[in-house]
């Protein structure tokens, strides 16, 4: 079936990133609020996205009986308490259950819902509010249909990347923090931007967009960053001064180490679930 056939998303635990799927669901064009349910336990907190149209409940359950995608985004501490209150209303011939969830398995989730439901596991970040997510998405190769549905949804989303289940581990530490450690290094370029001169909102502006610049000419160039790196750096230059007082400082050791401490944090919670 073509995704625009499923029209009803149920987003289970609409949190942070449960709320940032329902605004760039609507933001793509693709789906209505009203076709979108969100469920929490404190529905209070959804006020808003009940003013905007989409619907809103506290039963999961109820949440899940109309809907053709089932995104479940909560934590992995709530796994099997919410995929308990679901599996009853699952239909394996109509519906495809998405999980976020960071650590739980395809094979884990099955345990509890059954064999029988395809399930799709994805790793996007909250900048798919905006429709500017990277998300990496992974299912067992007989589920390949329900993949490639789930695929072009988030197709509209961002960008994609299809890949084995066990690098959706990996891809919570490069596109889902690693969205934080872009987001700080915005906010250390705007930090030395005032300290050379600009206003706050000033250095925090050109920051920003010097650093969006930066990621569309890898994206569209499809060329390695150091091949935009070179064309600013002159001999004696005032770039690679900079750059290697970057280097001296541990920049991007630093940002490498970032990303493998969460990659490993991320082993350590599966051990100790």
């Amino acid at each position: 079936m073509e995704s625009n056939s499923h029209k009803n998303i149920a987003i289970v635990g609409a949190g942070n990133l449960g709320q940032a799927l329902a605004n760039g669901l609507v933001k793509s064009g693709v789906f209505s609020a009203e076709n979108i349910t969100l469920s929490r336990r404190t529905t209070s907190e959804l006020s808003s996205f009940e003013e905007n149209n989409f619907r809103v409940t506290n039963h999961n359950s109820k949440a899940v009986d109309d809907s053709d995608l089932i995104i479940i985004a909560v934590g992995p501490q709530d796994a099997t308490p919410v995929l308990n209150s679901i599996k009853k209303n699952l239909k394996p011939e109509k519906q495809i259950l998405i999980s976020t969830m960071t650590g739980v398995s395809i094979t884990s989730i099955q345990k509890v819902v059954g064999q029988h439901i395809p399930i799709v596991r994805i790793m996007p970040n909250t900048a798919v509010s905006i429709c500017e997510s990277m998300t990496c998405i992974a299912a067992n190769d007989e589920h390949s249909d329900s993949l490639e549905i789930v695929k072009n949804v988030f197709d509209k989303l961002g960008k994609t990347l299809i890949v084995k289940e066990n690098l959706i581990a990996p891809a919570t530490a490069l596109c889902g923090s690693g969205l934080a450690f872009f987001l700080r290094a915005v906010r250390a370029a705007s930090q030395g931007g005032t300290e050379i001169g600009f206003h706050a909102e000033e250095a925090i502006l050109l920051a920003a967009q010097t650093a969006r610049g930066a990621a569309s000419l890898t994206l569209q160039s499809e060329m390695h960053p150091e091949s935009e790196i070179d064309k600013v750096t002159t001999p004696k230059g005032i770039t690679i001064s900079g750059l290697n007082e970057m280097e001296h400082q541990g920049f991007s050791s630093a940002m490498i180490r970032a990303i493998v401490r969460s990659a490993n944090k991320i082993d350590t919670l599966i051990k100790e679930s």
